[in-house]
């Protein structure tokens, strides 16, 4: 992640600063892997007159102007985090929904070389590992 004031990175991206995108910026800032409703919960302790439709349309102009990344498990709400530009991957818990970010372990992006292109240009490659994290696995193995 960037250290960037919410201006600055706003500004960077081409975009205009607002209340309404600083606040998404900070909500994001402090909420990696974030639902909008979750931003949209942060925001309004900060602003509260902010509206959910000004929320998702500053979640949807960061991803379109590269400054937050929009991540969507299968199964699950989108989410963002303001970590782009590395092509890093994730950890999600089938049990309680955490997600951690994991670092590319092999070779340079996009990590992953697909065994045929099909005459793509591959510019990224995104992996989702599936697991249960440490206190799931702990309460399954406890109360089986």
């Amino acid at each position: 992640m960037t250290t960037a004031t919410a201006p600055e990175a706003i500004r960077a991206s081409g975009l205009r600063v607002t209340e309404s995108r600083a606040a998404v910026y900070a909500a994001l800032s402090a909420l990696p892997h974030a639902s909008a409703d979750e931003v949209y919960s942060a925001v309004v302790d900060r602003i509260p007159h902010a509206s959910r439709q000004s929320v998702y349309n500053a979640l949807n102009d960061f991803a379109d102007a590269g400054l937050a990344r929009r991540i969507e498990p299968a199964g699950r709400s989108m989410l963002f985090e303001l970590r782009v530009g590395d092509n890093h991957h994730h950890l999600v818990c089938t049990g309680c929904g955490r997600v951690e970010d994991v670092d590319c372990t092999v070779g340079h992006a996009p990590c992953l070389h697909p065994s045929d292109d099909h005459g793509f240009e591959v510019a990224s490659a995104e992996v989702t590992y599936w697991g249960r994290c440490a206190e799931c696995a702990a309460a399954a193995t406890s109360h089986p």
